[in-house]
């Protein structure tokens, strides 16, 4: 089942197109890496898939099922939290706030989700911390089990292995594939080639577009580079 659409889709901010006539599927389950060279626009779809800019043109069909509460949304960390204060329960229940609908304060079951996100990600002992004297894969981990509470059906998932060490990443692509292997849709952005040995789909955003399996893509000359330079 297409959970989502993009049909013919144009991409940009500030008035500057850097994507012109995108299409693909995104089907209930999908494992998508979302490939490109640096400001080819790969965060900008996720921004407007998630409805935070607006396309320039074409079109976002969704399935009468789906509905955008039920995305998830790791954005890329681009540098240390350092001042960030909140404990990690206080970080991964903001992940639930859009359930609140008109209630000014989070219940039973929302604190509950936060609960059992947190023990799935395995950081329940790290709830009373300050997020910002955690290391860096822990962050991520918490920042991952904030977007699981968000998520129903599909995650966002903006290089979510950027600036981790080997052990980290590796720990935090597992994870990922737990998510996907229980039903979740996953669209990630990804410099790293270790990327395509998880994915079944591949969206190359670029000069070239492409959108196909994981073994078309490898195939192809976009596929190639992308896996021999480690997507740089």
């Amino acid at each position: 089942m297409a959970q989502l659409v993009c049909k013919a889709l144009s991409l940009g901010y500030e008035g500057r197109c850097v994507v012109n006539g995108l299409n693909f599927q995104v089907n209930q389950g999908d494992y998508i890496c979302i490939a490109g060279e640096n400001g080819s626009g790969k965060t900008t779809l996720m921004k407007t898939l998630l409805h935070l800019t607006p396309p320039l043109g074409g079109e976002i069909i969704t399935d009468e099922s789906f509905s955008l509460e039920e995305i998830g949304y790791l954005p890329q960390q681009r540098q240390p939290q350092s001042d960030f204060v909140a404990s990690v329960y206080e970080i991964v229940l903001s992940g639930t706030i859009a359930r609140l609908k008109n209630r000014a304060f989070y219940g039973k079951a929302e604190k509950q989700t936060a609960l059992n996100s947190m023990e799935r990600f395995g950081i329940l002992d790290l709830r009373k911390k300050s997020f910002r004297s955690l290391s860096g894969g822990q962050q991520q981990r918490v920042l991952l089990a904030r977007a699981y509470c968000a998520a129903g059906k599909m995650l966002l998932l903006d290089e979510p292995v950027s600036g981790l060490d080997p052990k980290f990443a590796a720990e935090m692509y597992d994870i990922i594939e737990g998510l996907h292997e229980d039903g979740m849709t996953i669209l990630m952005i990804s410099h790293d080639r270790k990327a395509l040995d998880y994915a079944d789909h591949v969206l190359h955003i670029g000069d070239t577009l492409f959108f196909g399996t994981t073994e078309e893509y490898l195939k192809s000359p976009l596929g190639k580079t992308f896996y021999a330079y480690g997507g740089e």
